[in-house]
């Protein structure tokens, strides 16, 4: 480690930029019916608040990770909080549905950057050996994010109109990218070969396109759904872009989207893991309406009953951490994903006992923080070379969102066959099933002897 570089002070500007973009997300639903009284939209137009974000994050995610290892974390790092903060001033000061839109696209494509270069960041300063308790803290983030994100939200929203909900990034903001000016590395690339921009381009329209198209999936009418006009001409469009950019990326000198990692056998494991993950994750959107159906609840408790499983990723994920420094990554993934199946498992068992399904969130949750803070990020940062971190890092958020949305997508149509609790039980049924695939996927992972021998 380069001694003019504090490893803690480091980790406090990561951990707190990574948090004010999570805070971002968890504080966005308490804000809604203070925005409605503001702005005029009806409901169906509600859901594109959280959409465009995530649609303008996951497009940006690329650029951002390849420009990271190209000219440096400091100076992208600095870039992607000033955008958010942008966006964010311009959400504060929205007036109309468009204006809103536009911030939340803005926040979202800022946001982009932020966890793929502070993942990076920590494989850059910490060796093997200590990367996974780091790896740990930040991913912790986002359990104390949905805690203290509610809260923070009522407060504010107590006293001031919801604008300052998104004010109160702009200091914090400020406070970050002076710090990271300061005590972040900014060690440049020194390759000589042209950012493929082509690339770039391709795949960020591909994924953005990708996920437009699977949003347009109503739950309630999928066969009218994938049969339509639309679904049609945009799944087709999807495909063309898919093949010019693998065409793209076969002849780019440098290309954004590493064909060669698909080679390595670590990273594929990881990578599909991550895709399962970001599947579970989908199903935290469902899990209040199952407590409101399942037991006869109002939305309000049915959102503080998620509160111990929320915990559970808030203590796991440091936890978790630790133990990849003493056991290697391959224990800690198939821990987490024994965990996940045992709450995915009595979810889909649930009756009218409530401890139950505290008991099955705890376990999800556990299970959970091992996979999406430190495991899979450690693979990946310890099977390519220096100069394709933030490049893997962005690859790892990629598979995790687009297995988020498309989760999302399987959930909802399994949960409307039937009577809804029955719909519910047979979708977390087989979300434990999936898990238990992954179970035997990750045997292929290396043992921690090898994960060392590596080095």
């Amino acid at each position: 480690m380069q001694k003019k570089y504090s490893a803690t002070g480091i980790l406090v500007v990561l951990f707190i930029g990574v948090l004010m973009g999570a805070l971002d997300i968890s504080i966005v639903g308490p804000a809604i019916p203070s925005i409605e009284h503001t702005i005029n939209m009806d409901k169906k137009a509600l859901a594109w608040i959280f959409s465009i974000y995530v649609l303008f994050n996951l497009s940006g995610i690329s650029l951002m990770a390849k420009l990271s290892d190209r000219y440096g974390r400091r100076i992208i790092y600095v870039i992607c909080i000033a955008v958010f903060a942008l966006g964010s001033m311009l959400v504060a000061m929205a007036d109309s549905y468009a204006f809103l839109l536009a911030g939340r696209a803005i926040q979202g494509f800022g946001s982009s950057g932020i966890f793929p270069v502070a993942s990076a960041v920590i494989g850059d300063i910490f060796p093997p050996e200590k990367r996974g308790r780091a790896l740990g803290m930040i991913g912790s983030v986002f359990g104390i994010a949905f805690i203290i994100g509610p809260l923070i939200a009522g407060v504010i929203l107590k006293f001031l109109p919801w604008n300052y909900l998104f004010l109160v990034n702009l200091p914090i903001a400020l406070f970050i990218m002076w710090r990271s000016l300061t005590v972040l590395p900014g060690k440049k690339s020194t390759s000589s070969a042209p950012i493929d921009w082509k690339g770039i381009v391709l795949l960020s329209s591909f994924l953005f396109l990708f996920a437009f198209t699977l949003y347009g999936i109503s739950p309630l009418s999928i066969a009218l759904s994938l049969s339509s006009p639309s679904f049609i001409i945009l799944s087709f469009f999807c495909l063309v872009l898919f093949i010019l950019l693998l065409r793209s990326e076969r002849n780019a000198a440098d290309p954004v989207v590493k064909l060669s990692f698909f080679k390595n056998r670590q990273l594929v494991v990881v990578l599909f893991i991550a895709a399962g993950t970001g599947i579970f994750q989908a199903s935290f959107v469902f899990i209040p309406d199952l407590a409101v159906t399942a037991f006869g609840v109002n939305a309000s408790k049915a959102s503080f009953m998620l509160v111990p499983s929320v915990i559970a990723v808030a203590i796991g994920a440091p936890l978790w951490g630790r133990l990849i420094d003493k056991f290697g990554s391959r224990m800690v993934i198939t821990g987490g994903l024994l965990f996940a199946s045992s709450g995915l498992f009595l979810v889909s068992r649930i009756s009218h006992e409530e401890w139950m399904f505290y008991l099955a969130g705890i376990l999800f949750g556990f299970g959970l923080s091992a996979l999406v803070g430190s495991s899979l990020r450690y693979v990946a940062l310890n099977e390519v070379p220096a100069s394709d971190r933030a490049t893997s890092q962005g690859m790892m958020t990629i598979f995790i969102s687009t297995g988020q949305i498309v989760g999302s997508v399987i959930i909802g149509v399994i949960a409307t066959i039937g009577e809804k609790v029955t719909g519910f039980r047979h979708a977390f049924l087989l979300l434990a099933t999936m898990t238990l695939v992954l179970i035997v996927v990750s045997f292929a992972l290396k043992s921690r002897r090898q994960e060392l021998a590596a080095r």
